[in-house]
């Protein structure tokens, strides 16, 4: 049942890919009328008009990606551009966008802009926020309400998967846990990433629950040596990944220095389909976290969310 005040079917527009994957598991995927570049799951979202596009070359090295970003928000330009006329075209009742990061998705100045220039009357704005496990939940909630169904099930289903990692992991011993969210520079996982490490049975380390992923030093790095590292570069899939740190590796002594490559303790995932967004697969990274750290005997992400790295591998 969709909310009273709406009139006909939805027309939804959702310009960031974890909005997407929300809109699918609410059951509202058949209102979904236009995406951003980056949304790709469910993969029949694939089909639908683009509305968004990057003003930069995301095929580039890490460090070129960095500094591209870097001289987009010093020009005071946005990382992401609306794609108006497309926009305009699918005449939406509602667009899901969010304020929680303008490197992530198109700004929600840019959005308020153009909903302002482009429908009378405007569109329903839904934006969402996540900081925190917490936050996406809430999120969850506020698309639901929006829409006028429940978000309920969804939730109880996957606090109930939650609870499941959480008693597996309840008797073994935490191990040290430093994640890598950009390889040049090197951040480290902030947000919800510091939380998903914790109930996974780990010790983060770096990075901070509920703030955003902060730039470390390869000194600090060296220093505190963690048992385990991985490396979830936004916006990178598995592959993308695994070639970025076989760059870093075999050019840097410093990766080489570090005992998680040594013993076999530093491994890669997909962060582009699973860390990095703010959505119901949240808890598909949880459980790929537990088995990384604490494998229970079937293995479901091996793979494909994750892999270990290893030099004999690598080269």
């Amino acid at each position: 049942m969709l909310a009273p005040g709406i009139v006909g079917s939805p027309r939804l527009v959702s310009l960031l890919p974890s909005a997407t994957e929300i809109v699918s598991a609410l059951g509202l995927l058949p209102f979904l009328v236009g995406r951003s570049h980056e949304c790709d799951y469910p993969p029949e979202v694939k089909a639908l008009p683009v509305c968004t596009r990057a003003r930069l070359d995301a095929q580039q090295p890490s460090l070129a990606i960095e500094q591209a970003v870097q001289d987009l928000l010093q020009s005071a330009l946005g990382i992401y551009e609306l794609e108006l006329t497309t926009l305009r075209s699918l005449q939406p009742t509602h667009i899901i966008t969010q304020d929680q990061c303008d490197v992530c998705a198109v700004t929600l100045g840019d959005v308020q802009r153009a909903i302002a220039e482009l429908f009378d009357p405007p569109p329903q704005l839904i934006s969402l926020q996540p900081h925190s496990l917490a936050d996406v939940w809430q999120d969850i909630r506020r698309v639901a309400l929006a829409l006028g169904v429940s978000a309920d099930p969804l939730l109880e289903s996957l606090h109930t998967r939650i609870q499941a990692c959480q008693a597996w992991v309840s008797d073994r011993p935490r191990r040290q846990v430093v994640t890598i969210e950009w390889i040049d520079p090197l951040m480290t996982g902030g947000n919800w990433v510091p939380e998903l490490i914790t109930l996974a049975g780990g010790e983060n380390v770096l990075g901070t629950a509920g703030k955003h992923s902060p730039y470390i030093d390869w000194s600090t790095l060296l220093a505190i040596d963690p048992e385990v590292i991985i490396v979830m570069p936004c916006g990178f899939d598995l592959e993308r990944t695994r070639q970025e740190l076989h760059q870093a590796v075999h050019t840097s002594p410093r990766w080489q220095q570090l005992r998680a490559l040594q013993s076999g303790q530093l491994y890669i995932v997909d962060g582009n389909a699973y860390f990095n967004r703010p959505g119901p697969r949240l808890v598909d990274s949880l459980e790929i976290l537990v088995e990384i750290l604490h494998p229970p005997q079937e293995l479901k992400f091996q793979g494909i969310g994750w892999q270990r790295y290893a030099l004999a591998v690598a080269g």
